[in-house]
């Protein structure tokens, strides 16, 4: 039998498909070789936890003003740094960080959502290939509980692997989510080979508890290769499958009818969540509204019904091609009656960003907006008006896929992490607890028996790491986190102070 990790990980059908691993410089780059990070020099970026030596700094270039409560979720991804899905505060200092199993495997699309009415962290792993350089998963979708325990994995029905650009947990607990399905198909008439091979759009609901398929909508049973604005596999790639659809998102209407985004023909759909028929269409070639001129969008990303009856996407303006200068959150309104599609509101990056690949738009609480913006590693939080109440950028050599913001609180099962040393002739305590959002302060607790620890100091805690300082050298020391009532909600084991 062939294990879990091997098929993430050694995909046939990945190697079908072009792809050669997960693209370090952009996903929408062409894809490249992934290599292994090297060791860091020097000391460790936190002691406590020293296995986090490459995790990625996130800067904040607008300091939070008038901001929604939440923490920030990314997927950092380059070819120096740990991957896997991060939580930050305000500030951008790690709240909490999970590394994805080795090999090569990435993560994509951390977010917070609820399962059976609890809240939870679900994410996406596996590995990205793709023709042309467009990102194509190959994996499995993770889901865990406020203890960071994982709950259970969702995988595609049948022998397909899910694909990676979206996940969502319906109010029944069942997850909606695209496949990217290679079938033989004659794209002579487009000027391809008569045995090529297209990238079919797979929509799959699957009940979370049991695997089982609910429902499945194949793309080219309604929508055309003639709606497609990307461009057909040329020379030594003729043979590779034919990336017409690229669908990027799924997501609920009000009425429980799907929204469908497809990168490559510009274009999002709503869809009979019973019959499959494609009730309409707005953008793109085959559009059943006139699209007023600030409303149309292109390469774009990340469709959604807002809470007004309005509509939102991350409108790209760039991708094979480029169509508009920046990338931009976009709101539209739909007359269903009148057939139109007008212009609502724009928000746009301070520096007017461009992300030829990825990014999304997410209407938050007070009805502001948060965006990632894709493979420009930037994000930002705006005010109903567009005013930036917050702004931030992983490092420049990263990207992530999406960011959003969202309020948790989570607790791990484990044990703070304590990081000791000497200096000067007193102890340096170095405490942390990944994922922990309320611990408020710390306490290290010294003496010369593991259970006789009577010296004591404690001090506020200061980001992800805290660090205290203990007169002289005792034998062992213990560190404990304490919530803003002084209630001790764990301790690290007693450590043994070596000179």
């Amino acid at each position: 039998m062939i294990s879990r990790r091997a098929l993430l990980v050694g995909s046939a059908a990945a190697v079908a498909a072009g792809g050669a691993g997960f693209a370090l410089g952009k996903i929408g780059d062409p894809p490249a070789p992934v290599e292994k990070p090297t060791t860091a020099a020097g000391p460790p970026k936190y002691r406590s936890r020293p296995d986090l030596r490459t995790l990625p700094d996130v800067t904040i270039t607008t300091a939070a003003n008038g901001t929604v409560p939440g923490y920030i979720l990314l997927t950092p991804a380059s070819g120096t740094g740990l991957w896997g899905p991060l939580m930050v505060d305000e500030t951008g200092s790690p709240v909490w960080f999970k590394k994805v199993p080795d090999p090569a495997t990435v993560a994509i699309d951390f977010k917070a959502q609820l399962y059976r009415d609890k809240p939870v962290l679900t994410w996406w792993e596996g590995t990205i290939g793709g023709t042309g350089g467009q990102g194509v998963g190959q994996g499995e979708f993770v889901i865990a509980d406020q203890a960071y325990r994982e709950i259970t994995r969702v995988r595609a029905a049948g022998t397909e692997q899910a694909d990676q650009h979206d996940f969502v947990i319906t109010p029944r607990d069942t997850a909606l989510f695209w496949v990217y399905d290679p079938i033989a198909y004659d794209l002579s008439p487009l000027g391809g080979p008569k045995d090529g091979v297209l990238h079919d759009g797979l929509l799959q609901e699957v009940d979370i508890a049991t695997g089982k398929k609910l429902f499945e909508w194949r793309a080219s049973e309604h929508v055309t290769l003639a709606e497609s604005y990307a461009p057909l596999p040329q020379g030594d790639s003729a043979h590779l499958p034919y990336d017409y659809l690229h669908p990027n998102s799924v997501g609920l209407d009000a009425d429980g009818h799907l929204l469908l985004s497809a990168r490559h023909t510009w274009t999002v759909y709503k869809v009979h969540k019973e019959t499959g028929e494609v009730l309409w269409r707005i953008g793109g070639k085959k559009s059943d509204f006139a699209v007023d001129e600030q409303a149309k969008f292109a390469w774009q990303h990340d469709f959604r019904r807002r809470r007004d009856g309005s509509y939102s996407v991350f409108d790209n303006g760039a991708g094979v091609t480029k169509v508009r200068d920046y990338s931009r959150g976009l709101v539209f309104k739909v007359d269903e009656a009148a057939k139109k599609v007008t212009f609502a509101a724009e928000y746009v990056h301070p520096d007017r960003v461009s992300a030829p690949t990825q990014g999304n738009f997410r209407e938050l609480a007070d009805g502001g907006s948060f965006i990632g913006w894709g493979q420009d590693p930037h994000f930002t939080e705006h005010a109903v008006d567009g005013t930036v109440r917050l702004a931030g950028h992983l490092p420049l050599d990263n990207q992530s896929y999406r960011a959003y913001k969202a309020e948790w609180a989570g607790a791990p099962h484990d044990q703070p992490a304590l990081g000791l040393r000497v200096e000067g002739g007193n102890v340096i305590v170095t405490a942390s607890w990944n994922g922990h959002t309320g611990v408020a302060k710390w306490r290290a607790r010294a003496g010369g028996q593991p259970q006789e620890l009577s010296a004591t100091v404690e001090a506020a805690r200061t980001g992800f790491e805290t660090t205290l300082t203990i007169t002289g050298t005792p034998e062992y020391v213990v560190a404990e986190a304490l919530d803003a009532k002084g209630t001790v909600l764990g301790s690290s084991s007693a450590i043994p102070v070596r000179v």
